[in-house]
């Protein structure tokens, strides 16, 4: 993949390539949000004339794919190989929603551009293998995950959204880290407790 000498302030890297873009894109919606994303701005941000991008992604969407799949591979999963797959499903809820929380203006984009196929069968491996060592299907694990994933992600999406013009839209602190929203903590685990409780009685279920 070609890389180029972008006209760069002092300070900031020489040169670009599509992880460079990537990392600028998220840049831009961690600060702004995906509605301010465009090549044009990804251009200024580099230093290099926004149509030179396209020599390392193709499109705006590329660039949006391209930063669900680096958000998705900051979903880290350090699993013993003995791990049952209840603990091995909750640290990867624990972990997507950390994930989700660091990057509060990115979660509307990642409840609608799914992570594509390479990228998911990688973050999903360790909790495929947990799965298995139970004698649980591939099938029955996959739709595991994707529940307790989806649930992650709408819970995100309440504790994270804002509705425009609020007060605490204006106020630059869409995390939900603010004293009042503390109880999103333990609605979280309340309700990640009951999946897992449901999904051990119907995977243990003849």
């Amino acid at each position: 993949m070609s890389t180029e000498s972008p006209r760069r302030k002092a300070g900031r890297p020489a040169r670009i390539d599509a992880a460079a873009v990537t990392e600028a894109a998220i840049g831009v919606i961690d600060a702004e949000g995906t509605e301010a994303l465009t090549m044009r701005r990804l251009g200024t941000e580099l230093g290099v004339a926004a149509m030179s991008l396209y020599r390392h992604l193709p499109n705006r969407d590329a660039v949006l794919a391209s930063v669900v799949n680096r958000l998705a591979a900051e979903v880290r999963l350090d699993l013993p190989p003995d791990t049952d797959w209840p603990t091995a499903l909750h640290a990867f809820a624990t972990a997507y929603r950390r994930m989700l929380l660091a990057h509060p203006r990115a979660v509307p984009l990642l409840a609608t551009h799914p992570v594509d196929e390479t990228h998911g069968r990688r973050l999903i491996a360790p909790l495929l293998r947990a799965f298995t060592t139970a004698g649980v299907s591939d099938e029955e694990a996959v739709t595991a995950v994707q529940t307790v994933a989806v649930y992650v992600l709408g819970h995100a999406l309440a504790q994270t959204g804002t509705p425009p013009g609020s007060p605490s839209d204006s106020d630059g602190d869409p995390t939900g880290a603010a004293p009042q929203h503390s109880y999103y903590d333990a609605w979280f685990t309340t309700g990640l407790d009951v999946f897992l409780l449901g999904l051990r009685h119907r995977l243990a279920a003849p």
